[in-house]
């Protein structure tokens, strides 16, 4: 019943903050204008992001101040999160140096997985690997690449707020299924779901606002920290984690190999993106992003829930969830020259 009550509360504040936002974007000034890399037609607000980031970051303050929430998880969270997000307001309002955005996302990181992770430890299936310092080299990196790949993959209308909502939701309910997690284990996961929603009503094809940078970089961050959170304390061990966000995790690496192996710059704006291919083939980007959440849910939802059931063999089930995404991404033209 409290969980409910937060989750509505969460997402009621998003949507509200959202209009808020849409209504007083001409003053704001910012404005997305289509440009030949854009894949939309008409100027659209954007910065709308700022309503999840307020709302999380609210809520997540409330958590600690009610003694819900852990000192460590609530300053990655809130002072991570809230890095994250300033960053990408100055590369929206003004495009943030390369070597300005890094620094902050590699601190960012790197603060995360000293306040969550078990620094000695890396849990991947039903067992402990020690990995010591290469263990958390590679939870920064992989904080980083998850924040960077939802910033690759804002490029159509209700993309990136659906997936988010997927993949917190998607990892809260196998939580509850397979496990038995406290309140508190769920609340965050549930706040940033319901603001990811509340967002996605205003974002949704054809979207009346954008996220924008503020906006996805400051998702995929707070994705990656709960992914570490929970990987480590609950029933939902990291396999899980990286099927129920393969979708994005695929296309964003398939492309950006393709890039670099071409001689392209990592940061260059473009729009060979697989779900990019397909919103200009199908002519809409509701279709594309309908089709993402069918196979999020069709698909990688019941792969994930065998990761965790069987987590002996979560590695395999990884392997199989993925290989017939990255085989789509390569048929749909990821990364392919335009």
């Amino acid at each position: 019943m409290i969980l409910g009550g937060i989750f509505i509360a969460a997402l009621l504040a998003s949507y509200a903050a959202t209009a808020w936002l849409l209504r007083h974007s001409r003053i704001s000034g910012l404005v997305d204008r289509p440009n030949p890399r854009s894949s939309h037609s008409t100027p659209t607000p954007r910065g709308g992001g700022l309503s999840m980031v307020a709302v999380t970051t609210a809520g997540v303050i409330i958590l600690y101040a009610t003694g819900w929430l852990s000192l460590a998880l609530t300053a990655a969270l809130v002072v991570g999160g809230v890095s994250i997000a300033a960053v990408g307001f100055w590369d929206d309002v003004r495009s943030a140096p390369v070597a300005a955005r890094m620094m902050v996302h590699f601190g960012a990181a790197a603060l995360a997985v000293y306040c969550v992770s078990d620094t000695t430890a890396v849990r991947a299936a039903d067992f402990i690997t020690e990995l010591g310092i290469i263990g958390q080299i590679l939870c920064v990196l992989a904080v980083v690449w998850t924040l960077n790949l939802f910033n690759f993959m804002d490029g159509i209308d209700g993309i990136a707020a659906s997936e988010a909502a997927f993949i917190l939701l998607g990892a809260a309910g196998l939580s509850l299924y397979f496990g038995n997690p406290s309140p508190e284990e769920l609340a965050p996961s549930l706040i940033a779901a319901a603001a990811s929603l509340g967002f996605l009503r205003w974002n949704w094809p054809p979207a009346r606002i954008f996220m924008g940078d503020i906006g996805s970089g400051y998702l995929g961050y707070v994705i990656a920290v709960l992914g570490l959170e929970s990987s480590r304390t609950s029933a939902v061990n990291v396999y899980a984690w990286i099927i129920l966000g393969s979708l994005f995790l695929t296309d964003a690496t398939v492309t950006l190999c393709r890039r670099l192996l071409r001689g392209e710059r990592a940061h260059q704006p473009h729009r060979t993106h697989a779900y990019q291919w397909l919103a200009r083939r199908w002519g809409s980007h509701a279709r594309v992003t309908t089709a993402v959440i069918a196979i999020d849910l069709l698909w990688l939802l019941p792969c994930a829930a065998c990761a965790v059931n069987f987590p002996r063999f979560a590695s395999w089930i990884c392997i199989v969830a993925l290989t017939p995404l990255v085989a789509g991404a390569l048929l749909s033209g990821a990364g392919r020259a335009e």
